[in-house]
């Protein structure tokens, strides 16, 4: 009705012998609001569309049931230590009947060893028996038994495991039959919100099915070196450990770990290693027995907003070199501390917990770019790694000094008494002759040095990354930026051996 109208009123307006582009215009007016009402009734039609929810998992939990196993361990213990009293409310009366207990019960311990028993979750990967589980489910394990959905249980060999990444992979014989079986999927492709199902034997009830959805990635729990987990708020239970996660599509992203909990049960937080990470660790401990990991021998520290700025980089990233290791890959390629990686075999590295794991999963011997922040500006180098199990085999990943302190002057502007290394401080104090520097002798409580955690004994090798011998080098140093106008400057601190990065603010002094 509105439509005719209008095309009825732009004829009279023609016929009327009025102003043509006016008519033209009132034309472009409809033409406009025609397509604003087509977009809209399109819009209503054709709505966003989100992966829906599943009416059910059952048809997925009947596929994917058979090939979740659960795991039993069996562990011989020295029954002639007791454990330690548990701790209740002072003054209940539970504290006082353990009390009673244990004190009676003082030397009368049993000396014949015992057996403890522990249960746990798996997943087989192969039709031939290759099941994969946590490290944390065997560890120590004289004997362990794999029970599959029909109640068949397996006597199983340990092939290798991992207590860096909790993975450990087991073997069972199953004759002729040939196993049910699940695959890895990729979790780098979930996103936080996406539908997640566990499966495993939660309080050793076996068999269970829970489902939840992704609450987060990339959690660090600190539970190893390269803790990359995903988060669920699928119900992970005790007995859980070693099951798998799954996605839509029947694949495995994810292996169930660990949960937070103040109760010991599920409060919706659960952690899954993700199956990215664990990949890689399942193929070596298949083909080696153990991991080989790429190693680049290097201590490195997080870049804050003050080192950031100190060296010019535009924004707080990426992972600052604090150490280099002697004779190791990135000595042989050129990397110093004080190098900021930024990139690494083609991938950013936008934190430094990121740095470790892109360095592990890459192949030994491999030669990578390794791009690096240098002196205000970025260079590339290549390094070849090497393999860090050997690297910790030869104790390459130590180091050891002792440094002492003595009082020689101070730099106010920085709030620390600082001393020259001599003959007589190193044996005084058992400094190593490789290590140079300045010894902070005095800290001032109310300065940025205290704040960041800078402490007497401590070494100062660099000053804004040039190396120092006295006290007369730092006040240079530390002058020359404050006449620059840079309110921060980076210091190089060796520590009983370790050295770290740390950024001063540079007050008036």
């Amino acid at each position: 009705m509105g439509l005719k109208t209008s095309a009825t009123a732009v004829r009279t307006l023609t016929e009327d012998g009025r102003s043509q582009a006016a008519a033209n215009l009132y034309r472009m007016a409809l033409a406009a609001a025609l397509a604003t009402m087509l977009a809209f009734g399109m819009a209503l039609s054709n709505p966003v569309h989100a992966k829906a929810p599943p009416e059910s998992f059952a048809d997925l939990a009947e596929r994917l049931l058979p090939a979740v196993v659960n795991i039993a361990t069996t562990q011989t213990v020295d029954s002639s230590r007791m454990p330690d009293m548990p701790q209740f409310p002072p003054g209940s009366p539970f504290e006082e009947f353990f009390k009673d207990f244990f004190e009676r019960n003082q030397g009368q311990r049993p000396s014949r060893p015992r057996s403890a028993q522990s249960l746990g979750s798996g997943f087989i990967i192969d039709a031939s028996g290759i099941v994969v589980t946590n490290n944390h489910v065997i560890a120590d394990a004289d004997e362990i038994k794999v029970r599959l959905q029909d109640d068949t249980e397996y006597e199983a060999t340990l092939i290798g495991k991992d207590p860096k990444t909790d993975v450990a992979v087991l073997s069972i014989n199953p004759g002729d039959r040939e196993l049910p079986f699940v695959e890895f999927g990729e979790s780098g492709s979930l996103r936080v919100g996406d539908w997640v199902v566990a499966i495993g034997n939660p309080f050793g009830l076996g068999g269970t099915v829970t489902a939840g959805i992704v609450s987060a990635r990339g959690r660090d729990i600190g539970q190893g070196p390269y803790d990359d987990f995903l988060q669920t708020d699928a119900s992970i239970n005790r007995g859980n450990s070693g099951g798998p996660l799954f996605n839509l599509e029947g694949q495995v992203v994810g292996i169930n770990t660990a949960i937070f909990s103040q109760t010991g049960g599920s409060v919706g937080i659960g952690f899954a290693i993700a199956s990215d990470l664990a990949i890689g660790v399942v193929d070596q401990l298949r083909e080696f027995g153990r991991t080989r990991r790429g190693w680049l021998g290097v201590r490195i520290q997080q870049v804050s907003p003050d080192i950031a700025d100190s060296l010019g980089l535009d924004t707080a990233r990426g992972a600052l070199v604090a150490d280099v290791t002697p004779d190791g890959p990135a000595e042989a390629a050129g990397i110093q501390p004080g190098d900021i990686i930024t990139g690494f075999n083609g991938e950013p590295v936008d934190e430094m917990r990121t740095l470790p794991r892109i360095v592990a999963e890459t192949r030994v011997g491999r030669e990578v770019p390794v791009e690096v922040w240098r002196d205000g500006a970025a260079i590339t180098v290549t390094a070849t790694l090497g393999e860090l199990e050997q690297a910790e085999e030869a104790r390459m990943l130590t180091t050891s000094a002792t440094p002492g302190p003595t009082e020689e002057g101070r730099v106010d502007s920085l709030g620390l008494g600082l001393a020259t290394l001599t003959p007589q401080l190193r044996e005084q104090y058992g400094i190593t002759e490789e290590v140079e520097g300045v010894v902070v002798t005095e800290v001032d409580d109310t300065v940025d040095a205290a704040d960041k955690g800078l402490r007497e004994g401590d070494v100062i090798v660099e000053v804004a990354q040039d190396e120092v011998r006295s006290l007369e080098d730092v006040r240079r140093l530390v002058e020359d930026h404050r006449t620059n106008g840079k309110k921060t400057i980076l210091l190089l601190v060796n520590r009983q051996g370790e050295q770290r990065f740390i950024p001063l603010r540079i007050d008036k002094g």
